[in-house]
């Protein structure tokens, strides 16, 4: 039970921090992801969190899932089932929704000047911030969850994980979205094919956004 309230202490504190800064009176620059310091700033974060998950879970790989799926085939199924899912649930709310304008963190536009700073970020924003954010949630947050049942874990872990990008007009597809991260985990009992799909997904939107 400390290991739960450890967890639960860390995705509170995560959300309230995240909320704060949504709302406060302070505004994303457009450019956010052309600084250097965005990219440092981010790793310094996840350094600490994953610091914390690992001495949670005492760096035990078991607790974290980190371990070959039950079956790269079924991942695959069910990762591109998820993705298409969310897209589908995000189509549906374009008209009323903008996750993207709310979280400011895509920019308007490609410069190639400053692309350097761009890939370091891309690379924590597509690489770094999957491989943390799964472990905390479809990795800790469902193994300490999963006592009371796969129901409890799978939309406790959802719940947590969309509360803590500090969201709004976001929270519905950031549900989403963790449901069916934590339904691939618990389906195949690994937290790599989720950290493969956080990845890409986030890939995607970087990609299309500059696209647009």
């Amino acid at each position: 039970m400390n290991r739960l309230a450890a967890w639960l202490a860390l995705v509170s504190v995560l959300a309230v921090v995240n909320y704060a800064a949504r709302f406060s009176d302070a505004t994303t620059p457009d450019d956010v992801l052309y600084q250097y310091s965005t990219a440092i700033s981010s790793l310094i974060l996840f350094a600490v969190m994953l610091g914390i998950v690992l001495a949670i879970a005492r760096f035990d790989r078991a607790m974290l899932a980190v371990r070959r799926p039950r079956s790269w085939r079924g991942s695959l199924k069910l990762m591109f089932g998820v993705l298409v899912g969310v897209y589908v649930l995000g189509g549906l709310l374009s008209p009323f929704l903008d996750p993207g304008e709310e979280q400011g963190l895509t920019p308007d536009e490609w410069d190639s000047s400053r692309w350097l700073p761009f890939a370091l970020n891309a690379v924590v924003v597509a690489g770094v911030a999957p491989i943390v954010e799964e472990l905390t949630f479809r990795g800790l947050g469902y193994s300490l969850l999963v006592r009371w049942g796969a129901t409890v874990a799978i939309s406790g872990t959802a719940l947590a994980f969309a509360l803590g990008h500090g969201l709004l007009e976001g929270l519905p597809l950031l549900l989403a979205l963790g449901a069916g991260l934590a339904y691939i985990r618990y389906r195949q009992d690994s937290v790599v094919p989720g950290i493969l799909l956080h990845s890409l997904f986030n890939a995607i939107a970087l990609a299309a956004s500059l696209s647009l």
